[in-house]
């Protein structure tokens, strides 16, 4: 183009710099709009190494390399745009020999320069600033600039669209030290004017406190330069600068890798050692700069503590103000640690870079410090090992969750899994002394003669390439290295502290009371005057009847946390007309897709409680006494742990008591609170204040190590900050400060006694609590024989056994981690509150603030001492008890909770029901919008009709359409009874809708469609129609897999991934054994009276490729389903929804945390999940953000009742809509909540004999219902002139919030704009503009043509179609050939039904290395034979096939030690 310009030098210019301006940054993750955040994105990725061990470098490294990453293509993913990857990188060894005869200028030898890939602006003259940068930073560590080649060169004709709008201008610049470098041509002409500025500068940096830098190595001081840069030019990004290693990466599909460098292309490059990335992201977004790998690492995996960590790395830079490694030099000026990339993976490398640079330790010793093994439970571990990972515990916790991760510094290349094993990496050792690794074998070709060996990494462990050894370094041999390094043992023994070593005797009972009260008691102990003087303590602190009855009296008399059922159905905190604690506005993260959950049951070997607490040491600089330091074994502490801190300060650890307490006269005094609103300031946030002044004093100037926060003044003259408050803020206050990790904070807190309280107090920022009230009000247990001692015993083992359900959930393994790391989101919090008290913690709707948690306060206060005279006559104060307000139970009467389902509006739905009553319904729909109005965030809401036109009612779509976009919830056979089950199958099929098994399979008979008749159903009669079914078209496949064969899935029009529940998220479903009887345990292939858990992990599920990789399982064992993903509401389910899209998902479902369960744990149903509304409309949005939303149909679930909830849920996004609970109701359901007793009254959730006879519902009742509601839903459509539901979809400028919420304090400031900004508004360089469909209108490519299968179709037809036998020799099979079988399966078992073929009759012989999910859904009479390997999860969903694997016959391996399969 700038050829064809004729004109002046300066238009020339101009015209350039328009056509570079054209090109924009090259990371484009859009900024935080709507309920988008670009702080929830994550990835995934294959990851893949192949070396010479003898460090011989090659062209085959590179062409090996090359084969790799093109082949583990399916495990990154393609953007919107098919051209477009997510992102794909190469670390290769120093190519000396190439960059010699490549560049215009002379090097110096080998080792002694370094080189880096820098990505800068396409602007001419910001490039130019950042390269003269770039220089001067260069000197200021005593390099200079050698050479470079600007730019690098590249083809960009191969890139996508989106990669090539973001392309970066790509410069290689050599650095060498100052002596032997001469300066770029650009400097010489400045030169003479530079050196006369040399004596001015050498002066002022003198004058600045500048230190030499000595001796330091050459890799320190490009270590030292590239952290400069980073922190000083935004607009310059270094993808590695050394002199042993060079980082080729961007916005690629694998194929375009080696196609765009061309430096990667060119015959006389060579290495030794290339390691490769490919990666999945969850969005479909720009980004040059988060491509791996990284300077050191590459990750598959995601950090779950990520929060923390970067916490701790924040605090811990006031502790790293010297390191031996760096000379004299001012670390400050190196910090923040985080560079900000926006990855957990960045930051992850920026701090291995850093402590590899400056910490005086291997790379190895590192990544065993960052991510150690399992070593707290390992009884069996070598004492020298569990002390050196004991000792690097007090410096850094563990960076937790699933991970693979490949590390190399050019000296040594390593690679290790995570404690837990939830990645893959397989690897090969040839006799030619080359390591091959990868997340799958069959990555790179090598002859079968030549593989001497093949392994797996396991969990844990690692493996080295020493290269100046020349050799791999097994595990054992490599971590005892390191672990006899030092006499860590000896240092542990000289200067830690175990907690558990100074415990004193159990008390007496009497001298245990005094403790807890912190007074003297008289002989004998008087039970009755203790309760009652705790009692207004109890109601000060929110001590309910019906929590105390619910939550606590099980876990002191069973010591385990108690279950309950069907689901969440009151208001939230920010909705309630209650006074409520802070506690109830957060609720627990959990994982889903991008990782997994783990089950702290299954795996309880490598979970861990234990924690060190107290001051820390400089990171960079470990010594001796880093190990001085205080290990807690559990975090909820006794009396006798509590007394044992207390008594530490004689072994230096001073303490200092802050009272989290504030006079009641602050509180009430009219003037106090006038001068407060006038100076904008709150009594809450002005106590806080005082909390952090008085700890940062007591730190700085007493030298306290612990800080302990009490409630014990609480009373009727002073009121309690909220612990949670107070520990958030002060742990903000001292992160800031950077005095943070030079305490311990423990709560002496009288208002935790929940599950969720002790897991809030920890995530953010608590190392223990003690809660002495809590133990107090053991007393007050009925029906307990048990001591005071016992009862808090068997309280705390309940309770820390939850801590770690709920750390599982996240897929954290160890406490360590957990602390600080705030994984939680809140809900209806004010922004105030949270950039005060829990700044970082993701959070949505801005509302409650400081005053109107005081308020809360004073309310308690209110009840706990009321201002009343003296009690009527016959009421005997020595029997008051604790109040109940019916947070689990409808209770009516006036200060109790309002619940979605109350007695009058259960009797009037199932009377439209019954009746098909238009009337009845229509005073159904008033009180149940009325009461959503009050516990749901659409019943704050309204429509928008003045903007718009109405029409009539004839013009809009007609019921017997929208009823046909309705289903009912993954509801299991077994949670509820075949009555239930069937009926609801009934119904649906006839309207046209579809119902869900849920997850544990489905009676084959059911298949067949029923002749005219009628059918027996507990104590009713169906009448039925020619052609019915009862068959449910939407299969549920949940990790259990109960009942999941290749039948039950090849008959579904819908396969549903269960990834989440929204009555427990980040658990498994659960039935209780006696559930498991007759054809239950038969439907679910299960043992009789056995119970049954699917794991939480969902262990076939443990990163968003892994989930692409079970769709295209299923999509090949049905290929006419439809593949179904179901995930629950939370912050950043937008991001997860996407990556799920993008691995062919044709449908999502975003279930709400209301939604029903049979059973499950309190905790999990109260304080787990958001609602559907914020999720949906977060999913949305973030679709529109991709431009996917037209390749996916959303759903919806929870608590949906009405039209008007239906239409807004289309509003918001949703296509679709699923009902459970309402269902139910309609078929006899009264929700008396005991599901998961067996003992429903009425034959809907239980199989007991004998209460399934009472079983009245007719699928005609739930048919009336569906068209009732379908109906409101069309009068609704007309108003707001919309005539077609794909028209109403994704609407949200049609809602509106009610303008009464400003009339209540507590929701006035609810501010709604974020839910309800219109998605096609929102901007990125994919978004969809709102001319653009805003449903799924686009079928997803599933890539089924070209699979092995339907080459197998072929050979196999006369098996197939007259059940002959057939015989397959030596079929070809690479690891991309995935899920063979599947296709085969399904046509079995369609034909020959679930018994399939007699044995053998297809006998397929491969040879290679297969795909994933070989064997998928084999069938019986289908033999695999495969000679040479098979890669994860292999014979998945087995159903009677049988596979046969062995090592290819040239192997020179034994196969008793070699890994082949899995």
């Amino acid at each position: 183009k700038l050829a064809e310009i004729r004109c002046s030098p300066s238009r020339l210019r101009l015209a350039r710099m328009a056509m570079e301006k054209e090109k924009q940054h090259w990371d484009m993750i859009p900024k935080r709009q709507g309920l988008y955040d670009p702080s929830n994105e994550k990835d995934a990725c294959g990851v893949g190494a192949v070396m010479d061990m003898k460090q011989n470098a090659s062209r085959k490294i590179l062409t090996d390399a090359c084969d790799m990453v093109v082949r583990m293509t399916h495990r990154g993913a393609k953007q919107a745009n098919e051209n477009d990857g997510d992102g794909v990188g190469i670390l290769i060894s120093m190519p000396d020999d190439f960059f010699r005869s490549s560049c215009p200028f002379e090097l110096p030898p080998a080792s002694e320069y370094g080189v880096g890939n820098f990505f800068l602006p396409q602007q001419t003259d910001v490039r130019e600033d950042c390269i003269k940068l770039i220089a001067r930073l260069a000197r200021k560590f005593g390099l200079t600039v050698v050479g470079s080649r600007m730019p690098l060169p590249v083809n960009s004709k191969v890139l996508g669209p989106y990669a090539q709008a973001t392309e970066p201008y790509i410069a290689q610049i050599f650095m060498a030290e100052q002596d032997d470098g001469v300066m770029m041509e650009s400097e010489v002409s400045d030169a003479a004017t530079k050196r006369a500025k040399t004596a001015r500068k050498s002066k002022r940096s003198q004058e600045k406190g500048s230190v030499s830098l000595g001796n330091l190595p050459l890799e320190t001081k490009l270590f030292l330069v590239r952290r400069a840069i980073a922190l000083r030019a935004r607009q310059v990004f270094v993808c590695s600068l050394s002199s042993r290693t060079i980082n080729y990466k961007g916005q690629f599909k694998p194929d375009q890798l080696f196609e765009y460098y061309l430096d990667l292309k060119s015959p006389t490059c060579t290495a030794y050692l290339a390691v490769v990335h490919s990666r999945f992201s969850t969005n479909s977004f720009p980004s040059w700069n988060r491509a791996h790998p990284f300077r050191r690492i590459a990750h598959n995996g995601e950090i779950n503590t990520l929060e923390g960590n970067r916490n701790q790395i924040k605090a811990r830079e006031a502790l790293m103000h010297h390191a031996e490694s760096f000379g004299d030099l001012n670390l400050e000026m190196f910090f923040p640690v985080d560079e900000d990339i926006g990855s957990d993976s960045a930051l992850l490398d920026n701090v291995v870079e850093l402590l590899l640079a400056g910490g005086n330790r291997d790379l190895a010793e590192v990544i065993m410090m960052v991510i150690p093994e399992a070593w707290q439970n390992a009884e069996n571990m070598e004492p020298e090992k569990r002390a050196f990972y004991k000792y690097q515990s007090c410096l850094m916790e563990p960076w937790d969750g699933p991970a693979l991760v490949a590390f190399t510094d050019g000296l040594q290349f390593g690679a290790t899994l995570d404690r837990n094993g939830l990645r893959p990496g397989r690897f090969y050792i040839t006799t030619d002394q080359r390591l091959i690794l990868a997340s799958e074998v069959g990555v790179v070709d090598v002859p079968d003669e030549q593989v001497s060996y093949k392994g797996r990494l396991r969990p844990g462990k690692m493996l080295l390439v020493d290269f100046k050894e020349g050799r791999m370094i097994e595990d054992t041999e490599l971590k005892m290295r390191y672990a006899t390094a030092r006499p860590y043992a000896e240092y542990l023994a000289d200067h830690s502290i175990d907690i558990k070593a100074r415990l004193a005797e159990a008390p007496e009972e009497t001298r245990l009371l005094e403790d807890l009260l912190d007074e003297d008691i008289a002989a004998p102990v008087d039970y009755k005057v203790i309760q009652h003087r705790i009692l207004p303590l109890l109601k000060y602190f929110n001590y309910t009847y019906e929590k105390m009855e619910m939550l606590v009296a099980p876990m002191v008399k069973e010591g385990h946390e108690p279950l309950g059922s069907m689901g969440q159905d009151m208001p939230l905190a920010c909705l309630s007309r209650l006074p409520r604690m802070p506690f109830d506005y957060f609720s627990q993260l959990f994982a889903q897709a991008t990782n997994p959950p783990i089950d702290p049951i299954r795996e309880a070997n490598v979970m861990s409680l234990v924690c060190p607490i107290g001051p820390e040491r400089n990171l960079l600089e470990p010594a001796p006494e880093s190990c001085r330091r205080i290990f807690l074994d559990e975090p909820i502490l006794c009396q006798r742990r509590f007394n044992a801190v207390l008594e530490l300060e004689a072994d230096g650890f001073p303490r200092a008591v802050l009272d989290m307490t504030y006079p009641l006269t602050e509180g009430n005094s009219r003037a106090r609170r006038a001068d407060r609103a006038i100076s904008g300031r709150s009594l809450i946030k002005e106590r806080l204040d005082q909390i952090c002044k008085e700890a940062e004093a007591a730190i700085s100037v007493d030298g306290a190590a612990i800080l302990i926060l009490s409630h014990r003044r609480a009373g009727e003259d002073r009121i309690p900050l909220n612990s949670l408050l107070a520990v958030g803020a002060l742990h903000q206050h001292l992160i800031a400060a950077k005095l943070r990790t030079h305490v311990a904070i423990i709560v002496e807190a009288a208002d935790a006694y929940e599950v969720h309280h002790f897991c809030l107090l920890l995530g953010f920022g608590a190392d223990a609590v003690f809660p002495y009230l809590c133990y107090l009000s053991l007393l007050r247990i009925r029906g307990c024989d048990y001591p005071l001692d016992k009862r808090i015993e068997n309280f705390r083992h309940a309770a820390q056994f939850s801590i770690l359900k709920v750390m599982s959930k996240m897929g954290i393994s160890c406490l360590q981690s957990y602390k600080g790391a705030q994984l939680f989101q809140a809900i209806g919090l004010g922004k105030d509150v949270i950039e005060r008290c829990f700044a970082g913690c993701k959070w949505v709707l801005n509302g409650v603030g400081f005053d109107i948690l005081a308020q809360d306060m004073l309310e308690f206060h209110n009840q706990a001492y009321p201002a009343r005279g003296p009690l009527p006559p016959l009421v005997d104060v020595d029997v008051e008890e604790l109040d109940d307000f019916g947070e689990y139970h409808f209770r009516s009467i006036a200060d109790s909770e309002i619940h979605m389902n109350t007695p009058d509006v259960i009797y009037k739905m199932q009377e439209a029901a019954r009746e098909n009553s238009t009337e009845a319904y229509k005073l159904f729909a008033e009180w149940q919008n009325k009461i959503t109005e009050q516990t749901e965030i659409r019943g704050q809401l309204e429509f928008n009709v003045d903007a718009v036109d109405a029409i009539p009612i004839e013009e809009v779509e007609p019921a017997s359409e929208i009823v046909k976009r309705f289903c009912t919830g993954a509801v299991s056979f077994g949670s509820i009874s075949d009555e239930a089950h069937r009926a609801m199958a009934l119904a649906m099929n006839r309207v046209g809708g579809k119902s869900n098994t849920g997850e544990g399979g489905e009676d084959p008979m059911r298949f067949k469609p029923l002749h005219e008749g009628t059918m027996e159903a507990g104590a009713a009669t169906w009448e039925i129609f020619e052609g019915d079914s009862v068959r449910s078209k939407i299969k549920q496949v949940a990790s259990g897999r109960f009942g999941v064969t290749a039948e039950y899935v090849a008959n579904a029009d819908e396969l549903q991934i269960k990834l989440a529940q929204g009555a427990k998220p980040g658990e498994g479903g659960e039935l209780p054994g006696y559930k498991v009887i007759g054809a239950i345990a038969t439907t679910r292939n299960a043992t009789p009276g056995v119970g049954l858990i699917s794991p939480p992990p969902h262990h076939d599920m443990y990163s968003i490729e892994d989930v692409a990789q079970l769709i295209m399982d299923l999509k090949n064992a049905n290929t006419a389903a439809r593949i179904s993903v179901k995930l629950v509401a939370r912050i950043g389910i937008g991001v997860i929804a996407s990556g799920v899209v993008k691995g062919k998902a044709d449908h999502l479902t975003i279930s709400g945390m209301s939604g029903g369960t049979g059973a499950a744990k309190w905790s999990s149903i109260k304080h787990c999940g958001l609602p559907w509304e914020i999720g949906l409309a977060e999913t949305h949005q973030t679709l529109v953000l991709n431009g996917l939303r037209d390749r996916v149909t959303l759903q919806t679930d929870g608590q949906v009742r009405t039209g008007r909830d239906i239409v807004m849920a289309m509003l918001l996004g949703a296509e679709e809509i699923a009902m459970s609970t309402a269902p139910l109701i309609t078929l006899g359901c009264i929700m008396m909540r005991k599901c998961h007793l067996n003992t429903c009254p009425v034959g809907v959730a239980t199989q007991d004999p004998e209460l399934r006879k009472k079983f009245t519902g007719q699928p005609q009742h739930l048919i009336n219902y569906l068209f009732l509601v379908a109906e409101e839903a069309r009068e609704i459509m007309a108003s707001l002139g919309i005539s077609k539901v794909n028209d109403l979809i994704g609407r949200a400028d049609l809602l509106r919030p009610k303008a009464h919420l400003k009339d209540n304090p507590k929701m006035a400031d609810l501010d709604f704009s974020d839910l309800l900004k219109p998605a096609w508004t929102m901007q990125s360089g994919l978004s969809m503009s709102k001319g653009t469909p805003l449903y799924c209108c686009v079928p997803q490519d599933h890539e089924l043509a070209h699979v092995l299968d339907q080459k197998l179709l072929v050979r196999l037809a006369l098996a197939l179609e007259e059940g002959e036998k057939v015989v397959v020799e030596k079929q070809p099979i690479k690891n991309v050939d995935r899920s063979v079988g599947g296709i085969v399966s399904c046509e079995v078992v369609r034909k020959f039904g679930a018994k399939g073929l007699p044995d053998n009759t297809i006998h397929v012989k491969f040879q290679g290395s297969s795909g994933q999910s070989f064997g998928n859904f084999l069938a019986p009479g289908m033999t695999w034979e495969l000679e040479g390997d098979a890669n994860d999860y292999i014979g998945k969903a087995l159903s009677g096939g049988i596979i046969v694997v062995y090592k290819p016959s040239k192997s020179p391996f034994k196969s008793s030690e070699a890994l082949i399969a899995g």
